[in-house]
C-alpha cells in the first residue's frame, strides 16, 4: 500500500489494517508526517493547520504499538482498537511535552505540567499524537483568522477560511494530514469548521467528555469533541474519550459504549425529524437552502417523517450567547495576569503589579479577546449584571425549555450547519458582527448542553462543502450518530463515492516543513 493510499483510508479502516498486520503504525504515522510537511506550510504559504509537530514522540508510540502487536502476547490482545492510528490535537487542550498556547501570545511557548484527561486517555490507548492544531485565540472566532500565529486556510480553497475556532483540526483532517482530531465546541467551533471543510464534527452532550485540561473560554458551554472524515470514525473517537472524570465537576455518570454500534443502523423509516420554523429560509444563501431541501426530500424517500417544529425563543439565543460568553471569558481570562505563568511584560523602568498586569494583557491578548473581555466585564459590572447577564441567562432557560418541548414531538432536528459556505479570508475581519451571525444555528445546542453533529450534505456555491446539522435531546448521542450515519450513506449512494473523495488536491508548498 502506498503512502497516498494509506492516508486516504478512514480511521477505522486504518485500525483494521493495523490489527490484520497489513499495515504498520510506523509507516502510517510517517505517511501523515510526510503529508504535513508537503502541504501544511506556514501562515504565508500552505494550509497552516499545525502550530507544533510532535514527530519524535509520535514515531516512538507507533514503534511501540507495532512491537506489541508483533509480540502476539496478551498485551497485544489488550490494545485499544484504535491503537496506532494517528491523531491531531487542538492547541487549547493541555499536553505534556508540547507547547499549549491557545493560539495566543500570552501563552507563547508555555509547556503544561500535566495532561488533560482526554490526552491521558489518548496516550493510554496509544494513538500517536501528530501535533497541536491552530485555532482562533482562546477559541474566540469563527474563521481561525484570530490566531496570534497566522491564519489557517481551507483545503478546498486556500483563499477561504476553514471555519473556527477549530479550523486547524478540521483542515488537518480534511486535507488528509490526520485521520482524527480533537476540537472544542463552545458555540459551534467543531461543527462550523466541519461544515466548511467537508468533514464530520460532533459536539457531545455537555459533561460526557471531561473538560479537565481544556483551557477554558466559557466553562458552561465548552465541550471537547471529535473531528473525522466519517460519522463512524467520529463515533469511535467519541466513545474512546467519553466517560466520567472525578476531576471535572460537570462530568456525567453515564455509559457511552454504544456510539459506534449505532452507526451501523441505517434505517430511517418512522424516524421523526423536525425542521425548526425559526431557522427557515431567510438568512441562508440560495445554494445552502436548496441543498438542504434536497436533503429533506432524500429523508422523506427513506421513510422519515419530516415535520416543522417551533421554538419561539430561538431568535434570542444568539443575543443571549454573546452576553454569556464574554461574561465567562472575562472571568476565565482574568488568570492571565503576567504574575503566575505565561507571558510577562514589565514596563520600562519597572512598575507595580497592576502596571505589569496591564502591560502584559495589552501585549498578550489579540483584538477579539480584548473585545470580549471588555464586553464581558461591562456585562458583569455593578448596576448592569442583572440587566444584561441575568437577562441572558433567563433567555437561555427559555431556549432550553423550547428545545425540551420540541423533542417531545420529534426524535432529532435538522438544519443547515451554517448560513453560507466557507467565507473568503479577510471578509469578516472588519465587521465581527457578521462572524457572530455564522453561529446562529449551532449556538442553541451549547446553551442547552445537548448533542449535535455536522456532516457533509453536498456542495453549493463555488463548489464548497455544505454541512447538515443534526441535534437531539441530552444524552441522545447514539441517536444522532445513527441518524448521521444513515444520511451519510444516502449522500454517498447519491454521489457514488464517499464525500471526502471529492476534496481537491492541495498544492505542495516550497520546501519541506521541519
Amino acid at each position: 500500500m502506498t503512502p497516498e493510499q494509506m492516508i486516504r483510508l478512514t480511521a477505522l479502516e486504518m485500525a483494521e489494517h493495523l490489527r490484520a498486520g497489513t499495515l504498520t503504525s510506523v509507516k502510517l504515522t510517517r505517511a501523515h508526517f510526510d503529508r504535513i510537511k508537503a502541504i501544511d506550510g506556514t501562515a504565508e504559504e500552505g494550509i497552516h493547520a499545525f502550530l507544533h509537530l510532535n514527530e519524535a514522540e509520535a514515531m516512538a508510540v507507533a514503534e511501540q504499538v507495532d512491537a506489541i502487536r508483533a509480540s502476539g502476547g496478551p498485551e497485544a490482545d489488550e490494545l485499544h482498537p484504535l491503537a496506532g492510528v494517528p491523531i491531531a490535537i487542538k492547541d487549547n487542550i493541555v499536553t505534556i511535552g508540547q507547547p499549549t498556547t491557545a493560539a495566543s501570545k500570552i501563552l507563547e511557548g508555555w509547556m503544561p505540567p500535566y495532561d488533560a484527561t482526554v490526552i491521558r486517555t489518548i496516550r493510554a490507548a496509544k494513538l500517536p499524537i501528530l501535533g497541536k492544531t491552530n485555532l482562533d485565540e482562546f477559541a474566540m472566532g469563527s474563521t481561525t483568522e484570530y490566531s496570534a500565529y497566522g491564519v489557517t486556510r481551507n483545503p478546498w480553497d486556500l483563499h477561504r477560511a476553514p471555519g473556527g475556532s477549530g479550523g486547524g483540526s478540521a483542515a488537518a483532517v480534511g486535507a488528509f494530514m490526520a485521520p482524527l482530531a480533537l476540537g472544542s465546541d463552545t458555540g459551534g467551533s467543531i461543527r462550523e469548521p466541519a461544515a466548511f471543510t467537508g468533514t464530520v464534527g460532533a459536539k457531545p452532550t455537555y459533561g460526557s467528555v471531561s473538560r479537565y485540561g481544556l483551557i477554558a473560554m466559557a466553562s458552561s458551554l465548552d465541550q471537547i469533541g471529535p473531528v473525522a472524515r466519517t460519522t463512524a470514525d467520529a463515533a469511535a473517537l467519541h466513545e474512546l474519550i467519553a466517560g466520567h472524570d472525578p476531576k471535572d465537576s460537570t462530568s456525567l455518570h453515564t455509559q457511552w459504549d454504544t456510539l459506534l454500534e449505532a452507526t451501523k443502523r441505517h434505517d430511517l423509516s418512522g424516524l421523526r425529524i423536525g425542521v425548526l420554523q425559526e431557522l427557515q429560509g431567510p438568512g441562508f444563501t440560495d445554494g445552502i437552502w436548496e441543498k438542504f431541501q434536497e436533503t429533506l426530500d432524500m429523508l422523506r424517500k427513506a421513510g422519515a417523517d419530516v415535520t416543522t417544529v417551533e421554538c419561539p425563543h430561538m431568535p434570542y439565543a444568539l443575543h443571549a450567547y454573546y452576553l454569556i460568553v464574554p461574561s465567562e471569558v472575562s472571568s476565565n481570562l482574568a488568570r492571565f495576569d503576567g504574575v503566575r505563568y505565561g507571558k510577562r511584560v514589565v514596563p520600562e523602568g519597572g512598575g507595580t503589579v497592576a502596571e505589569v498586569m496591564a502591560a502584559t494583557r495589552a501585549a498578550g491578548f489579540g483584538d477579539e479577546a480584548k473585545r470580549r473581555i471588555i464586553l464581558g466585564t461591562f456585562a458583569l459590572s455593578a448596576g448592569y449584571v442583572d440587566a444584561y447577564y441575568g437577562t441572558a441567562q433567563r433567555i437561555r432557560t427559555l431556549v432550553i425549555k423550547d428545545l425540551h418541548d420540541a423533542f417531545e414531538h420529534v426524535d432529532v432536528m435538522v438544519s443547515p450547519t451554517t448560513p453560507t459556505v466557507a467565507v473568503r479570508l479577510g471578509d469578516q475581519l472588519e465587521n465581527p458582527l457578521t462572524m457572530y451571525l455564522n453561529d446562529v444555528v449551532t449556538i442553541p445546542a451549547n446553551l442547552a448542553g445537548i448533542p449535535a453533529i455536522s456532516i457533509p450534505a453536498g456542495t453549493a456555491e463555488h463548489g464548497m462543502p455544505v454541512g447538515l446539522h443534526i441535534q437531539g435531546p441530552a444524552k441522545s448521542d447514539a441517536r444522532i450518530y445513527r441518524v448521521a450515519a444513515a444520511i451519510e450513506s444516502l449522500v454517498e449512494a447519491d454521489l457514488g463515492k464517499p464525500f471526502y473523495d471529492l476534496a481537491p488536491e492541495v498544492p505542495r508548498v516550497q520546501g519541506a516543513r521541519s
